[in-house]
């Protein structure tokens, strides 16, 4: 693996408050029947109508039929429609190795229970969003969310911030950087058919999504009162495509549909993928990203990877010429770089981002 250094790495994007760790908070019976817990009560969602709703809902999608010269017209639709009608589909077939996985997973639970000195060895850096913590904290007065996070560039590879990656467990380094290789193929591939769809060049998201990726590792702690709380609050991801690996069995991604959340069960080695603010801007509206939201078990805990793929700093966001003809612009264009700081210097909101970006009629 590259070592990193500070050449082109984002930085001075906004950073967090520091709050307490909540792994911590919920391995003390005392803490969680103290006063402190009321920054993670949420009375709003008591009563949240969830939808009945089944995972086989969400549109599967067989990246290998995608490559397969038989079957790719068909999947290729079959693409199209989840991006315009959902935003959200559940990837399998994609061709990662198993023990890639496997690895990943496996590294990503030893590192949460390791000692909370040798996580916090690693802790973020005032105003800085890598490293452990948590994000989206920038009062002292809002509500907070029920999970601690790991948050790290992984490419290109001159991006790392090494001392900001575990050193242990000792393979966890390798196996990062062969799994974030892994997933930046895969996203590429359906980042180029999704330009396809939209009548573009099937470079032309390629190209603008060619580098950057980073990844938030997400730890979800058991909570006794886990209808009361959330694990990560309703948003919609400010990248441009985002790849989620289920670590453990345990479910807890929710999305908003049709008024309601529905709960989505990843299935067995898929990958949950959705459209990011970034490709509904690029769209000009035509694929929209989706709000979504993490919800807390009682008795187990959750982990995930969130793998997100972005533009380069200096990249204009806005609705791309060839996507505008005949009809007007829906949102505004400006810098990723300032994308970027307007996201990570306000709480998680819905899809508030967007609506900052929209043009007034």
């Amino acid at each position: 693996m590259e070592p990193g250094n500070d050449g082109g790495r984002p930085k001075d994007l906004g950073g967090s408050i520091r709050v307490a760790n909540v792994q911590a908070l919920a391995g003390s019976a005392k803490n969680l029947e103290a006063e402190i817990l009321h920054r993670y009560l949420r009375p709003e969602i008591n009563g949240d109508a969830l939808d009945d709703g089944d995972s086989e809902d969400i549109p599967i999608i067989d990246m290998s039929r995608l490559r397969d010269p038989l079957f790719e017209q068909e999947e290729t639709s079959r693409l199209k429609f989840a991006c315009e009608e959902w935003g959200f589909f559940q990837l399998v077939n994609h061709g990662i190795p198993d023990k890639v996985i496997e690895k990943m997973r496996a590294d990503v639970e030893e590192f949460f229970q390791l000692p909370p000195g040798e996580k916090e060895a690693i802790a973020q850096l005032p105003g800085d969003l890598e490293g452990y913590g948590q994000a989206f904290v920038v009062s002292d007065e809002q509500k907070l969310d029920w999970g601690d996070m790991l948050f790290l560039f992984t490419q290109p590879p001159h991006f790392r911030n090494l001392r900001l990656w575990p050193a242990q467990p000792p393979t966890f380094r390798d196996t990062m950087d062969r799994y974030s290789l892994e997933l930046k193929r895969v996203a590429h591939c359906l980042l180029g058919l999704m330009a396809k769809n939209l009548g573009l060049d099937p470079e032309k998201f390629v190209t603008i999504f060619k580098e950057s990726q980073s990844m938030r590792i997400n730890y979800y702690p058991p909570c006794p009162q886990a209808d009361k709380v959330l694990g990560l609050s309703p948003h919609s991801d400010a990248v441009g495509l985002t790849l989620l690996l289920q670590v453990n069995q345990v479910q807890g991604l929710q999305i908003k549909r049709n008024g309601g959340w529905l709960p989505i069960k990843a299935l067995p080695g898929a990958f949950v993928v959705n459209i990011g603010d970034v490709i509904e801007i690029l769209s000009n509206g035509k694929y929209k990203s989706i709000e979504h939201r993490a919800i807390i078990n009682k008795e187990k805990e959750r982990l995930s990877i969130a793998a997100f793929h972005s533009p380069n700093m200096t990249t204009l966001v806005g609705p791309l010429p060839e996507l505008v003809k005949g009809s007007k612009e829906y949102y505004k264009t400006l810098s990723f770089e300032d994308f970027v700081k307007h996201t990570f210097t306000s709480k998680l909101d819905g899809k508030s981002v967007i609506d900052w970006m929209k043009l007034k009629p």
